[in-house]
């Protein structure tokens, strides 16, 4: 048997930025490890940074100087990604990919056509070349492979290929937004790896952090809800503590939020929007749309400075002006305490009660395909909707993400909590790094799966079914009803296999078919082979339309009698399978917008 690979590395591919953490295993008291990411920070300019931004520039023949973009390990790089690509792409807003990693969990387009940046006529207006694009996965793998770039240079001897690599996934991402981050490695050049939730994630930090002081600060019966709010998604998932029969305390994930595209690219947005609107009050200044671009990212900066130093009482701003007096032409405001007060602290974390839902956003005939973009900003709201649905009280709360790095926001949502259940405070669990947590926490993973740490009881974070079609009398204007059957039933653990009931159906082949997939967070009960209605509790994922080859001894558009088999792999992806009664074939039915058999 091979050896073990010498080290283990945890990477969060986040929305808005990337980090990598890592454990040397042959060191006896192993400790993780922050690594310092190389990337371009200006023209010609290459620094180490903690984070990654999660931006790719495709910057067109005028864009930027010769040789600005070179970084160590190549000389001829005709895109950024990291902090110039953040900062320049400011200012070339269409030429800049954001948001890749929550485009891999829309169902409405095709993830692997080059579709980023994804723009508009109205936003590529004033730009006649519409210039390079990529698609949401391809773009995911140029960060993860900016990171194998960086590893490789610093540890030749240990290539990242080599090493034991968690990867971490927002918990809500269902199958196919889960198997193209599996992919995205692969064109990375990363296979082996095996997917991490988040929240998961940066409650192992918090355990590594505490790994003599945790379980005096839980005890059974209490619930920690996980907050992590990112840049551009939130996430809320429940670990709930109890006694193992002997003494310990056992850590299971029980309840899993939807992906919520909401978060602190939001806030810098209505921050950008409001001060827009007083310079136009004010000053009779209207912006142009690159104006807009480059204020929102001077207010990212002044949000997170006002909400580091609560005496801060304002932040100047300067915009460049549009016309070609640069410095005489060039605006300037200020981001004020009283916008941190009514823009983003009321008006992403209202006040609400417990039995508050997110308001809902009527629909026109015809929208732009795009991402499907939270409709309320009040995410307290959406934090009300995620317990109530759940029935959980939370005893401690951890967060996570860069936007719950200010204690003024994590002290509002605190006492917004504790006022939902009578004031009964939820403790605080502290002393995690949130911008790097859960790359930490993926490292620390590793090391529990090797015998070294305490594992959470997870599995899979939803429920799956596959659409069966009933057998019914024709009846016009009726359609035969959909049936849902449970083929992956809630926390199914990784490497398990899944024993269906030997009930057989008739599988198509031979002619193209639609296979139905449907997920849920909220039945957690559902056994395999449990049949439900199609539309009880049971959101539908993308459709899988293939065409599956005939087999021995059968003809196109024959119905084989076929029962099921189902696993969850060691990489976390789930896998399907229909096996003919009579041994004369075996076909994997794929969770994936690919779409193609496997005999």
């Amino acid at each position: 048997m091979s050896a073990e690979p010498r080290y283990i590395v945890g990477i969060d591919l986040g929305t808005t930025n990337c980090a990598l953490a890592f454990v040397d295993t042959l060191v006896d008291d192993a400790r993780i490890e922050p690594f310092a990411i190389p990337q371009v920070v200006g023209p010609g300019e290459v620094e180490p940074r903690p984070t990654l931004p999660s931006f790719l520039l495709l910057p067109g023949p005028h864009d930027v100087a010769e040789g600005a973009l070179t970084l160590p390990w190549s000389d001829s790089a005709d895109h950024a990604v990291g902090t110039f690509a953040r900062d320049r792409g400011s200012e070339l807003p269409t030429r800049l990919v954001s948001s890749a990693k929550s485009w891999l969990g829309n169902p409405e387009v095709d993830l692997t056509e080059p579709i980023l940046p994804w723009r508009s006529k109205a936003a590529a207006a004033d730009d006649d070349d519409d210039g390079a694009r990529v698609s949401p996965v391809e773009a995911s793998a140029r960060y993860l492979g900016h990171l194998r770039a960086a590893w490789d240079q610093r540890f030749p001897e240990h290539t990242l290929a080599a090493q034991e690599v968690y990867l971490t996934v927002p918990a809500s991402f269902d199958a196919v937004a889960r198997e193209l981050t599996v992919l995205a490695a692969k064109h990375a050049g990363l296979s082996n790896i095996t997917l991490l939730e988040e929240p998961q994630a940066a409650f192992y930090s918090w355990l590594g952090a505490n790994p003599d002081q945790w379980r005096a600060q839980l005890s059974p019966g209490d619930v920690v809800l996980v907050c992590d709010i990112g840049g551009g998604t939130t996430d809320f998932s429940i670990i709930a503590v109890s006694d193992d029969g002997s003494g310990g305390l056992e850590l299971e994930r029980v309840a899993v939020g939807d992906h919520i595209l909401l978060g602190g690219d939001n806030m810098d947005l209505a921050l950008s929007y409001t001060v827009a609107a007083r310079l136009a009050e004010q000053k009779n200044k209207k912006l142009k749309p690159r104006q807009q671009a480059a204020l929102t990212h001077a207010c990212r900066a002044a949000k997170e400075k006002l909400l580091a130093d609560l005496e801060l009482a304002a932040v100047p701003v300067t915009i460049l002006g549009g016309g070609s007096k640069l410095i005489g032409g060039s605006i300037k405001t200020e981001v004020t305490r009283a916008d941190i007060d009514n823009v983003i602290a009321a008006g992403f974390f209202p006040e609400c009660s417990a039995d508050a839902t997110p308001k809902q956003r009527a629909r026109m005939g015809l929208g732009e395909l795009g991402l499907d973009y939270a409709a309320d900003a009040a995410m307290t709201r959406h934090l009300a909707s995620f317990l109530a649905r759940h029935d959980k009280q939370p005893t401690a709360i951890l967060f996570n993400g860069g936007v719950m790095q200010s204690p003024l926001l994590r002290e509002r949502v605190s006492s917004i909590v504790s006022g939902w259940f009578d004031g009964k405070a939820a403790v605080a669990l502290s002393g995690t790094d949130l911008d790097l947590a859960v790359a930490h926490g993926a490292a620390y993973y590793g090391l529990a799966k090797r015998g070294r740490g305490v594992r959470i009881r997870g599995g899979t974070a939803r429920s799956y079914y596959i659409g069966v079609e009933t057998a019914m009398p024709a009846i016009p204007g009726f359609e035969p009803p959909v049936k849902a059957m449970c083929v992956v039933p809630f926390g199914l653990e990784e490497g398990t296999e899944v024993d269906l009931p030997r009930e057989e159906f008739g599988l198509v082949v031979g002619h193209a078919t639609d296979f139905r997939f449907f997920a849920s967070t909220v039945r957690t009960d559902d056994t395999p082979g449990e049949l439900v209605d199609a539309d009880d509790d049971l959101v539908e994922l993308a459709p899988v339309r293939t065409e599956l080859s005939t087999g021995a001894g059968h003809d196109a558009g024959d119905r084989v009698p076929v029962t099921l088999a189902g696993n969850v792999t060691e990489v976390g992806t789930l896998e399907l399978f229909a096996v003919a009664r009579d041994g004369s074939g075996k076909w994997k039915l794929e969770y994936s917008i690919r779409g193609q058999d496997d005999q």
